[in-house]
């Protein structure tokens, strides 16, 4: 699949999150999101399948993909608008779908950062946040 979106340039750490609005497209057939340390090394491979009605998630370690992990848990609709949020910590990898749907994956590579993220297939994106939600407070004197 061909990016709509790949950054490159933005280091993703634990605690910190992704927010991506956008719709999918009229007759999609799926799209994938990717988070890891480059398109190699994925921490995260999220891929929803229309014509199966299912999500493929997975993970990639120098170029090898592992086992793919399916879930039926499907709250996609073509031509619908959709809000997803990625954070992931040690343990895994949490994405919050249409209608507070989560799926949480396993963090396989054991990352604590990431810096690739991409977006690819039947979904055109609105905007994307980089969201830092643990950020400590400063020091007060």
């Amino acid at each position: 699949m061909e990016y709509q979106l790949a950054v490159t340039d933005k280091t993703i750490k634990i605690g910190d999150g992704i927010l991506v609005m956008g719709r999918v497209t009229p007759d999609a057939k799926r799209f994938d999101i990717n988070l890891g340390r480059d398109r190699h090394n994925l921490l995260l491979h999220f891929n929803p399948r229309f014509e199966t009605r299912d999500i493929v998630c997975n993970s990639k370690a120098c170029g090898v993909w592992g086992q793919e992990l399916r879930e039926s848990l499907f709250p996609f609709q073509q031509g619908e608008e959709a809000k997803i949020s990625i954070s992931f910590d040690a343990r895994a990898v949490t994405v919050t779908m249409p209608g507070n749907k989560e799926i949480k994956f396993p963090n396989r590579l054991g990352m604590d950062s990431a810096q690739f993220f991409s977006v690819a297939g039947d979904f055109k994106i609105k905007s994307v946040k980089f969201l830092n939600y643990y950020a400590p407070f400063a020091a007060l004197n």
